[in-house]
């Protein structure tokens, strides 16, 4: 089947291009018998090409990102044994000075401000000491010569790791209470990101919010026991309990965010 068959259901510029460049990869993979991935995609990205092959019954790929919780996963075409091989941590080791200084957006920043695109780099997990940015294996070279030039990493110690030695985010939650007047996404997602009810379906329908890793723009989607909802600029919450109701029939939920 041709790209443009395959393409012509979807709506979006902008997915129409990023599975056009995954469709690439494919054609690629398969004329040179060799295993292809793309760069980075976001969790939205994750979920559009996921859905893609399976609508296409294609089975013959992965989709990873270092570490199996991550959020920022290339599409690996034709997966081989060593596979791993694709990734690499550039680690930062700030100066003692500086430890606890710097949060994930000043790491971000500092990469887009050296000109590079977002699609470039995986999960950046900050600890106290300094960062560990996940990179495929031919941009950490680049990546380690540019981040000294800037003047937040001027005295950092900066390395190339392999994937295996990453230093893992540790997952800490912490536990809040909701009352919702119903089950809705749009209720749950208002009372999470503390904003009105339009402004929560504004955010649902900019794409910005993820049910389980799926995309969800749907407002009246019902929520359900152990769901991971995930708000993009607001975190990553998990529906542990339904607590009851209240007097006037509102839902209590316990809701636990990581942190």
């Amino acid at each position: 089947m041709k790209k443009q068959e395959m393409l012509k259901d979807y709506k979006r510029q902008e997915d129409k291009m990023c599975l056009a460049q995954v469709l690439d990869k494919v054609e690629f993979a398969e004329k040179r018998k060799t295993q292809e991935h793309t760069d980075f995609l976001d969790m939205y990205q994750v979920a559009l090409v996921e859905n893609f092959f399976r609508k296409n019954n294609f089975k013959n790929y992965k989709l990873y990102g270092g570490y199996e919780e991550a959020e920022r996963k290339v599409a690996i075409i034709n997966p081989q044994d060593d596979y791993l091989n694709i990734f690499k941590v550039v680690r930062v080791t700030l100066p003692e000075e500086d430890y606890g200084k710097y949060a994930h957006r000043n790491y971000l920043g500092g990469i887009i401000k050296l000109g590079f695109t977002r699609e470039k780099v995986g999960d950046i997990i900050v600890s106290h000491e300094g960062a560990d940015i996940i990179v495929v294996a031919d941009f950490a070279e680049i990546l380690t010569s540019q981040l000294p030039s800037l003047t937040r990493f001027a005295n950092s110690k900066i390395t190339i790791e392999a994937i295996e030695n990453l230093h893992k985010r540790e997952v800490r939650m912490e536990e809040v209470k909701i009352i919702v007047p119903s089950l809705r996404l749009d209720n749950i997602v208002s009372d999470l990101a503390r904003t009105s009810r339009n402004k929560a379906a504004q955010i649902i329908n900019q794409e910005r919010v993820f049910v389980n890793g799926q995309s969800e723009t749907k407002l009246s989607k019902q929520i359900k026991l152990n769901d991971i909802i995930t708000i993009r600029g607001k975190g990553r919450f998990v529906v542990k309990k339904f607590e009851g109701t209240t007097r006037s029939g509102r839902t209590v939920l316990v809701i636990e965010k990581y942190v």
